[in-house]
């Protein structure tokens, strides 16, 4: 089953999760790879840096920023598969940044 890994944390966090990623992130991702789990991932930019699109009557809205107050924000995701939720959840509770924040998985429509 495949699974998005959402990687949050609360922004003043910011350089934490950094210093987590740049000392264990290299070592989870190998191992995620070599694992055949990980299909794809990536950080995203800042939420200040993001824009919300909505349709509403025909016309297209644009909000700077992001869609809803958080006290968390995404930072980057990663695209999993795995036998089961169980097999998600060890992967997502090995990420480099879980100490700090949260990391929400979400299944895929089969």
């Amino acid at each position: 089953m495949k699974y998005m890994m959402f990687i949050c944390h609360e922004p003043e966090r910011l350089e934490e999760a950094v210093a987590l990623v740049e000392k264990d992130g290299g070592a989870w991702l190998r191992e995620m790879v070599g694992r055949g789990v990980r299909l794809e991932g990536n950080a995203l930019r800042p939420p200040h840096e993001s824009t919300t699109v909505r349709v509403s009557g025909g016309q297209t809205l644009l909000t700077d920023g992001p869609f809803a107050e958080s006290k968390e924000a995404i930072a980057g995701f990663d695209i999993i598969d795995c036998a089961d939720l169980d097999e998600a959840i060890e992967i997502a509770s090995r990420h480099p940044c879980a100490p700090v924040g949260a990391i929400e998985l979400r299944p895929f429509w089969q």
